[in-house]
């Protein structure tokens, strides 16, 4: 896997991908790659969350967990599909919170480009997966990688607004300093979560924008 990164993040993290756990991880990928089964995203986009939103533009982290393990899903951004397919359930209680929280109306399209593009680090913690098998990839290495990118934001940026999504989300960012940044922390938009009060409410969107604008940031324009 070649590493053919975004350059500010590339001089952030360079060392990593020539860290004994990330040779570790390449190797896995590539026994993976030679097995024959599919995996997800494509690999020309598995560091597409960090190529979209260089280091110096980040102004809001979104942590998700897996990439999408059906096909055609996942393109690199957590929560985000490709163009044409259907909403998955977690996706869909976001964009019905969004209407609830801004008003937006709930989008045809279910691919975030357009929110990476201003701004919003569509970052999952593991960021491959093997087709049909939700977690394949964990505990291989992704998650000390992604832990870095976390690690930088938080010690090298200051006013940023981290969602965390899900015990899993709150867990990862457990170490920002809220003193430094806005942490925004509910439930998961999964049914599970959302259907038991856990997420709807959560005003996360119309808060993320509104500490952006008293630190005298462009807000996120989150209309699809």
């Amino acid at each position: 896997m070649p590493v053919n990164l975004e350059k500010s993040w590339l001089a952030i993290l360079r060392s990593e991908f020539e860290s004994e756990y990330f040779l570790k991880l390449k190797t896995f990928l590539e026994a993976e790659k030679r097995g024959g089964k599919p995996i997800y995203p494509p690999g020309p986009l598995i560091f597409a969350a960090l190529d979209t939103t260089p280091f110096p533009e980040v102004k809001v982290v979104v942590l998700g967990q897996d990439p999408y393990h059906g096909p055609n899903q996942a393109h690199g951004l957590c929560f985000s599909v490709n163009e044409g397919i259907p909403h998955p359930p977690s996706l869909q209680n976001i964009f019905k919170e969004l209407n609830a929280d801004l008003g937006i109306p709930y989008p045809k399209g279910g691919n975030l480009l357009p929110w990476a593009r201003q701004g919003v680090l569509l970052l999952n913690a593991t960021l491959t997966v093997r087709q049909g098998e939700a977690g394949s990839h964990q505990g291989r290495g992704w998650e000390t990688f992604t832990d870095q990118v976390i690690y930088h934001l938080n010690e090298e940026r200051e006013g940023l607004v981290f969602m965390l999504w899900g015990s899993y989300a709150k867990g990862k960012g457990k170490h920002i300093d809220r003193n430094k940044h806005l942490v925004l922390e509910s439930g998961h938009p999964s049914p599970l979560s959302a259907n038991r009060g856990h997420w709807f409410g959560n005003k996360h969107f119309s808060r993320a924008n509104a500490y952006l604008l008293s630190r005298g940031h462009t807000p996120i324009d989150w209309m699809l």
